[in-house]
């Protein structure tokens, strides 16, 4: 099934990025970075891409120095030239460009980015451009050829520059367009902002004519004493040696590639001390061949569940959790950076978090990596939300793409225990096939970690019920509810009923209402902070009365920009769901969500 996607997709979407040619752990490697200034063009008729028959320039058999990526100067006075990378303003990468121009602050649309650089390659040696990731379309072009597109707001892509880059003078022209689309992932009705831009870390990465791209490192499902996985070689064949070491377990492992640069491994090992959020070890591991040697941190742990229980490491857990957004509220602007992870990971460890929800899509790796250090589970999910064009290929060739890429490129971080296919999507037949071919996808790639998605309840009679079928294909069973905010009463909320049809852990992935940071009055007043706190108590009391009930995530850690909230002088385009407000400053039910964490803490001891 694996194989047979990308052939499929490689014809219907040409030049996409695809993740079978991912490079990962970028950050370990030889790279050069193109983060900073940039030159950026705003272009909302498109006008550098099509000539004015609206043909795409880059699909013509002639050049056209109108094109934007060719980065034209006229040559004499009177030539003709409408645009000029050089004299426009500048925009800083990584950023969004909506917090960063304020009269770009709501548009959507394409504009272009340019950077100039110099690189001098040495001989033997191969060039990649990597970015972290662009929202949401991008085309990217050096020094006037046309590297490829891809599509996907939240994952990483590269490309091979090696015989285009020069040693003077070279002109990357990027086109970003975050359009919103009916047909794409997510779709044109989502709850969050919708930030343009080049988003994540440029870099380019030098490697050896003949490289590891990738490899998986992890406990063997249901073996705590086999280290097993694979190393894939680009460039590689058949008899390459590459050795695999870690130093403190006293392993080093030989082994040989098959002709097409790949290798399976097993190692056991006695000896592991296992990831955990108490103690979250991470072992120094290296990967050598004859060309270069690779180093990464990696911890060790198993995930898997029992009828009701989430085991970690083979003791039961209750996921002390919250959602986030990759946002940092106190500049109301996309997060890039690992100061931007820290602030909101702290948070979430001074809540007394040991799980965060990464929504509604693949967070920076800056994120991953820090869950890692600082022994955060992690939940990770792609934006398949709300209305998906469940009936259209293409949106589950996209889908699926974006989950590959994000998988590929998390799959060593132990902090991540759970991959989410969906959140809040209406049950039908297209949308059940459509979610397990998700699963079916995630399984063929990564069958150790566990398997979930944010569904939803109805009810009946005063009865609670959760049976959405998905829910037979999930290792959690996990669901949205805003009892007290979208209907439902809190005085009643403590005696709810339920009716929950699996027979597996659950987890509330989300709840929660409005405040106002600030603002305070009786809990019968709703955006008042006493309101969210009462919301708060309230359901917690009917959370810990759910069956299986073994963790929750409530909406949310922080307040968010989001078009949909626009009452004045309350939302004011923030949804203030947040348990801290975008001024950085804790409301009331952050400290009643703590207190209960304290309490669930000490019975999982």
């Amino acid at each position: 099934m694996h194989k047979s996607f990308f052939i499929k997709i490689a014809l219907i979407l040409p030049f996409i990025g695809l993740s079978q040619n991912l490079i990962i752990n970028t950050t370990n490697r030889n790279t050069t970075t193109l983060n900073g200034t940039w030159h950026y063009i705003v272009d909302p008729y498109q006008t550098g891409y099509y000539n004015y028959r609206h043909q795409p320039y880059d699909q013509l058999p002639e050049n056209n120095n109108a094109a934007f990526y060719n980065n034209y100067h006229a040559k004499n006075k009177m030539e003709l030239v409408e645009y000029n990378f050089d004299t426009s303003p500048t925009l800083l990468v990584p950023g969004d460009w909506n917090s960063q121009k304020e009269k770009l602050f709501y548009y959507e649309g394409t504009i272009w980015y340019k950077k100039s650089f110099d690189y001098n390659l040495p001989n033997k040696k191969r060039l990649f451009l990597y970015f972290g990731a662009i929202n949401y379309k991008a085309e990217v072009y050096l020094n006037g050829k046309k590297l490829g597109t891809h599509i996907g707001g939240f994952t990483p892509f590269n490309f091979e520059i090696t015989s285009i880059v020069k040693p003077v003078g070279n002109y990357l022209v990027v086109k970003v367009d975050n359009t919103r689309h009916k047909d794409a992932v997510p779709t044109t009705n989502t709850d969050w902002w919708n930030y343009g831009g080049i988003t994540r870390d440029v870099k380019l990465i030098e490697e050896p004519l003949t490289f590891i791209q990738d490899y998986n490192i992890q406990l063997k499902k249901n073996d705590k004493n086999s280290i097993n996985g694979y190393v894939k070689l680009n460039k590689g064949s058949k008899s390459e040696k590459v050795i695999i070491s870690i130093p403190e377990l006293k392993i080093e492992k030989q082994l040989t590639t098959d002709k097409d640069g790949k290798v399976k491994f097993e190692i056991k090992s006695k000896k592991i001390k296992y990831w955990n959020p108490k103690n979250p070890k991470l072992y120094d591991v290296s990967i050598k061949t004859d060309y270069q040697t690779l180093k990464d941190q990696i911890g060790f742990r198993t995930i898997e569940t029992k009828e009701s229980n989430i085991l970690l490491n083979g003791k039961s857990i209750f996921l002390r959790g919250i959602s986030i957004h990759e946002e940092n509220p106190m500049r109301g602007s996309r997060a890039y950076s690992t100061d931007d992870a820290l602030v909101a990971l702290n948070w979430a460890k001074e809540l007394g978090c040991n799980y965060v929800r990464l929504a509604h899509y693949p967070h920076n790796e800056h994120m991953l990596k820090l869950a890692d250090k600082i022994g955060m589970m992690v939940w990770e999910e792609i934006p398949v939300y709300w209305t998906i064009d469940f009936n259209n290929k293409n949106t589950l060739q996209n889908a699926e793409n974006q989950l590959s890429e994000a998988i590929t490129r998390d799959k060593n971080r132990a902090s991540i225990i759970i991959w989410s296919m969906a959140n809040e999507t209406p049950p039908s037949k297209a949308r059940n096939n459509f979610i397990k071919n998700l699963i079916n996808l995630t399984k063929s790639i990564d069958s150790t970690r566990l398997i979930s998605a944010a569904l939803e309840k109805h009810n009946s009679n005063g009865v609670n019920i959760v049976d959405d079928e998905i829910g037979k294909y999930l290792d959690i069973v996990a669901f949205n509810q805003y009892t007290g905010w979208y209907g439902g009463s809190l005085e009643d909320a403590p005696n709810a009923k339920w009716n929950i049809k699996f027979n597996k852990p659950v987890v509330i992935s989300e709840f929660g209402g409005g405040a106002l940071q600030g603002l305070h009055g009786t809990a019968k007043e709703r955006w008042t902070e006493e309101y969210q706190e009462y919301l708060y108590q309230q359901n917690i009391k009917m959370i810990e009365k759910i069956p299986n009930i073994r963790g929750m995530s409530p909406w949310i850690l922080a307040d968010f920009r989001s078009p949909k909230r626009v009452l004045p002088g309350i939302q004011d385009g923030w949804n203030r769901k947040g348990l801290i407000s975008n001024g950085g400053v804790k409301k009331k039910a952050f400290f009643t969500l703590k207190d209960f964490y304290k309490k669930i803490k000490k019975q999982y001891n």
